[in-house]
């Protein structure tokens, strides 16, 4: 296995950025590649452009968006449905922030033997304010050696094949992960996941929620979590119980009681139950509940762990308690459920 980036790179500091500045997004296409890792990061960008314009914050589109390829013209996605390439990878210049999309096996694959790609995305790392991978292009960036000496994520399909390359610490549960300027995504929809916390990372956390609301999303997930669905609703409405709520989804296993959940606020039981009420219009007890169940989707949907298995996870006291919970919310058993996925 060989490897084309020779040069460890520091992390670059960011712009300071004025009413009329613009940053240049520039998203790596190829054949095969997979349409929804392309466009959906892009709309996110597109969206704060708009949002940003309707707030005032800036003049003209803060994020000006271009598709790079090896040269200018219709790439074919693995969808068949072709985008057209602004410009050819040689011709691009003052990227700030470059993406390259996952694709279908043969079509990232592909680019192992070029090369050239290979180099210029070796001289990107050295100039680019921030390099991102969205699903499999992860493997893309570490056949490039950009990934040595980085901790990295990717595709849960494509994490065996990420470990191979042994000096990348992978983490296989991350929605995406930040080392550096490096940032790696896990499959298709984590894109989008990426983007918000790269608009975050540029203009707050009230731009990324309100883009995940016009989006439609389920949940802005923040990296550190494991794939599955909550209450965005919940984040967008609550800024005094936000951090709570991410402490919660990353310690359902434990039991989760009141004067607990107090101790993280430092509030007294009393008070917190009111005031969490008050912010999220349900109860602690019924707030977690809702996302232990919701959880229990996902691992039922996406992975092979027996029922028990899921319920410890979960946080749930036992498979029986799982089975009552899931049916209450979902009307079937988690059997059931899962059948529906497998």
């Amino acid at each position: 296995m060989y490897h084309f980036c020779l040069i460890d790179i520091v992390e670059i500091p960011k712009m300071n950025l004025s009413l009329d500045q613009s940053v240049q997004i520039a998203m790596f296409i190829y054949p095969g590649a997979s349409g929804l890792d392309v466009t959906g990061p892009l709309e996110v960008f597109t969206l704060a452009n708009y949002l940003l314009h309707k707030e005032g914050r800036y003049r003209s589109d803060f994020y000006h968006i271009q598709l790079v390829a090896e040269k200018a013209g219709p790439v074919q996605m693995g969808t068949g449905v072709k985008l057209y390439a602004d410009i050819g990878y040689r011709d691009a210049q003052d990227i700030h922030t470059l993406l390259i999309s996952g694709g279908t096996p043969g079509s990232y694959q592909a680019l192992y033997d070029k090369p050239d790609v290979l180099n210029w995305l070796c001289v990107q790392k050295r100039v680019v304010e921030r390099m991102c991978s969205i699903c499999n292009g992860a493997l893309v960036l570490a056949r490039a050696g950009i990934l040595n000496g980085h901790r990295a994520t990717t595709h849960w399909a494509n994490v065996d094949e990420l470990r191979q390359f042994k000096e990348i610490e992978v983490d296989s549960d991350a929605i995406y992960v930040s080392d550096g300027h490096i940032y790696t995504s896990a499959g298709i929809t984590a894109g989008i996941d990426l983007a918000l916390a790269l608009v975050e990372d540029d203009h707050g956390r009230h731009m990324a929620l309100a883009i995940a609301r016009l989006m439609v999303l389920y949940l802005k997930r923040d990296g550190g979590q494991q794939q599955y669905s909550s209450y965005l609703m919940n984040q967008q409405q609550s800024d005094r119980f936000a951090g709570l709520v991410e402490w919660i989804y990353q310690n359902l296993d434990q039991s989760l009681t009141v004067e607990k959940l107090a101790l993280q606020t430092a509030m007294s039981p009393r008070n917190f139950a009111r005031c969490f009420l008050k912010e999220l219009g349900v109860t602690p007890a019924r707030f977690i509940e809702n996302i232990r169940v919701e959880k229990a989707c996902q691992l039922l949907s996406e992975q092979n762990l027996s029922q028990e298995r899921v319920a410890f996870l979960c946080g749930f006291q036992s498979q029986e308690q799982l089975r009552r919970t899931f049916r209450r919310h979902k009307g079937i058993l988690p059997s059931e459920f899962r059948r529906r996925f497998h």
